[in-house]
């Protein structure tokens, strides 16, 4: 018992203290540092080269609903990426990065993706940075915004937006081309 008296007493005076800290923390204004002129704006205009099946694959499925016929618009289909960013529309056109990450249809009712991509660049001034994206897209809808959460290299703290519209597809090659183009802000 006599022990046990030292241990209560710290408790009691440790939790007062962090008491005290906690109170104070939380009366004080939240930090915002500003740094005029040091961002910059980046627009980026490339093409997702998306290739499903075939022998260049660049998607494959991980997971896909135990009912494929119950689900007809493939809820709960999941596949991970690793796709090729040319250029251009033309599969020769020049590599200017890879899309790795996975996707998902993430509604039961119509054809949309749950996206979770890093654009990750490897030519030119880009060589070695990314964009982290997340976002909706609803694959038949003209155009889709999803948003750009982050990024690395020159592209370090990017926030924004890419804008996705598919150039081509074809679902018996199971190929698919979508122009992006991205705006962020970075440092």
């Amino acid at each position: 018992m006599a022990t046990f008296i030292p241990f209560i007493l710290f408790f009691v005076i440790f939790s007062t203290f962090f008491s005290a800290i906690n109170s104070k923390f939380s009366e004080q204004s939240p930090l915002t540092i500003t740094m005029k002129g040091m961002e910059k704006k980046t627009s980026l205009h490339f093409y997702f080269h998306d290739i499903s099946s075939g022998k260049n694959q660049t998607s494959t499925a991980i997971a896909r609903p135990l009912n494929m016929t119950a689900a007809a618009n493939f809820f709960g289909s999941t596949s991970r990426a690793d796709v090729l960013l040319r250029e251009g529309p033309e599969p020769t056109s020049k590599l200017v990065g890879r899309a790795q990450g996975i996707y998902a249809f993430a509604s039961q009712h119509n054809a949309v993706l749950l996206m979770v991509m890093n654009f990750a660049f490897v030519d030119g001034i880009y060589n070695g940075s990314s964009l982290s994206t997340l976002g909706r897209n609803a694959i038949f809808d003209i155009v889709r915004e999803m948003l750009v959460v982050g990024g690395s290299g020159v592209l370090r703290l990017a926030r924004g937006y890419a804008l996705a519209k598919t150039f081509s597809f074809n679902l018996k090659a199971g190929v698919a081309v979508i122009e992006y183009n991205v705006s962020v802000v970075h440092f």
